[in-house]
């Protein structure tokens, strides 16, 4: 009888171990996570597109590339030298997976690419491309809490940049440049009432990719 109750204590016990494991606790950030995609020859990028809100609420930049070759190619020859929207629309996964630090890294995902915003009658050009992650360039939690910065940071990712969203409200902006830069554009957060001017004044734009406010109230 003893042995009985032995054999059925330590599955038990083995379950109640995997349910206490942090890595298999409840991930707030599983869904499916949009990106704005842009980049060319020189470099692939995909920009989450966050909230405030779970499961978005982490500013996401990746550098990436195709796993098909072909399209790989096709794809950075369509987008340089284009200011245009495209987007794509991940398979479902964790976010949290894209966190340098994690134990289980995301380094691949398919997903339908879009001319347009995938949510917003965007076409559908690839309907399950497969994505492979290069690097994480940026991984930030966004602090849903209320708060206003004096300085607006845009961060270099090769021709183009993509602001620093450190803020509530705020705007999610990338735009394209003339050239590829370095450095770090800071701008007085009251300039993005127009931000291609007050950008203008720093490095050579060559027009807007995205911009987007309501998604960041």
């Amino acid at each position: 009888m003893m042995h009985a109750i032995l054999r059925l204590a330590q599955p038990l016990a083995l379950l109640l171990a995997v349910a206490a494991s942090p890595a298999h606790a409840h991930d707030h950030s599983f869904g499916t996570h949009g990106m704005v995609l842009f980049g060319g020859r020189e470099g692939l990028y995909a920009s989450h597109l966050p909230l405030f809100r779970a499961p978005h609420d982490r500013q996401v930049v990746l550098e990436v590339r195709l796993s098909d070759p072909a399209l790989d190619r096709a794809l950075r020859e369509r987008l340089e030298g284009q200011n245009a929207l495209w987007t794509i629309e991940p398979e479902r996964f964790q976010l949290s997976r894209l966190d340098p630090a994690s134990a289980a890294p995301l380094r691949a995902f398919d997903a339908g690419v879009y001319e347009g915003h995938f949510e917003r009658k965007g076409k559908l050009t690839h309907e399950k491309a497969g994505f492979i992650v290069e690097r994480v360039l940026v991984y930030r939690r966004l602090d849903p809490g209320a708060r206003v910065r004096a300085q607006a940071r845009y961060l270099p990712m090769g021709r183009f940049l993509v602001k620093e969203i450190d803020s509530r409200p705020d705007v999610d902006h990338i735009v394209a440049l003339r050239a590829a830069r370095t450095g770090i554009v800071t701008i007085p957060k009251a300039g993005l009432g127009n931000p291609e001017e007050v950008l203008g004044r720093a490095a050579p734009l060559a027009g807007t990719v995205y911009f987007e406010t309501e998604d960041l109230r």
